[in-house]
């Protein structure tokens, strides 16, 4: 049985919302407090530490590979100091692995450190879990007042379960988000979550589409471009929240975008949308 087994079809519109940096105002301290710095600590990388985390946040908050999962952020990033800085054994197996597994989670790499026969993959993703569980520890221990909604975002998620059913698409882990989103009061807006156990946003998008909804009633909300492409590849509409006007955003998904996917009039709309958020970007 899995988590789909369970959901029920109630609306003739679907919203996918992303959680982290997109309704959950989180996204920069983990990366700034968790995800970074846990990567210098478990490949030992001191004495490169300013550099390395100045570059771990353009490539996972300030650029266009914002949001990226967290295995193939890091595969991007070890690929960059096995260049620069120092060897990284392993890290082509790595690589491929962040390219081509169907999903990216802890479950994933402990199979592939399980299954791997060169002893240098093994290492590598071995030290992946290890590094994910202590970013995983670290997100636990991050102080509360860090870890809270956008202002707004839990108005947008009651508009739009107002008229659609409502997923929650995210590639955070599943314990955390659950946590955050209940203690908030955002799950009682929400119709299934869909983590980063689940597999990957596309996957999970395509997924919903199979109880029956039309991709033109059916919207994206993210802050990065793997919600866009996940979007994209399944042929719905995509809504962002804009890096640093995540309030305005969801003020105008309220006022403006879910009437235009109602209206059927979205697909314009969503032209201009998405150009003003590869600006952005920098994209």
């Amino acid at each position: 049985m899995t988590i789909f087994d369970s959901f029920e079809k109630k609306h003739a519109y679907l919203i996918c919302v992303d959680s982290d940096g997109c309704v959950m105002d989180t996204m920069n301290c983990k990366h700034f407090h968790c995800f970074g710095p846990c990567m210098v600590d478990e490949w030992e990388l001191g004495p490169w530490r300013d550099a390395i985390l100045k570059r771990w946040n353009e490539i996972n908050l300030f650029s266009m590979t914002r949001g990226i999962n967290r295995f193939k952020g890091l595969a991007m990033a070890l690929g960059e100091i096995h260049l620069k800085y120092k060897p990284i054994p392993g890290i082509e197996a790595l690589k491929h692995w962040a390219d081509t597994a169907p999903a990216l989670s802890n479950d994933a790499v402990a199979k592939a450190a399980e299954d791997a026969e060169d002893p240098e993959a093994r290492q590598i993703f071995r030290k992946a879990l290890s590094w994910s569980k202590a970013v995983n520890a670290a997100i636990v221990k991050l102080p509360e007042e860090l870890k809270v909604p956008y202002d707004g975002a839990k108005e947008g998620l009651a508009a739009a379960h107002s008229f659609a059913d409502v997923a929650m698409v995210s590639s955070a882990n599943r314990d955390a988000v659950e946590e955050e989103w209940g203690k908030f009061g955002l799950l009682e807006h929400t119709d299934i979550v869909l983590a980063q156990d689940v597999g990957s946003k596309a996957a999970c998008i395509a997924r919903m589409l199979q109880f029956g909804y039309d991709p033109d009633k059916v919207l994206m909300v993210g802050d990065a471009p793997g919600d866009c492409d996940a979007a994209e590849k399944n042929g719905v509409h995509y809504y962002p929240i804009l890096v640093n006007h995540e309030k305005q955003s969801w003020e105008e998904a309220i006022a403006v975008g879910f009437d235009k996917l109602r209206s059927g009039q979205y697909a314009e709309y969503g032209i201009e949308k998405k150009q003003a958020f590869l600006h952005n970007l920098g994209g």
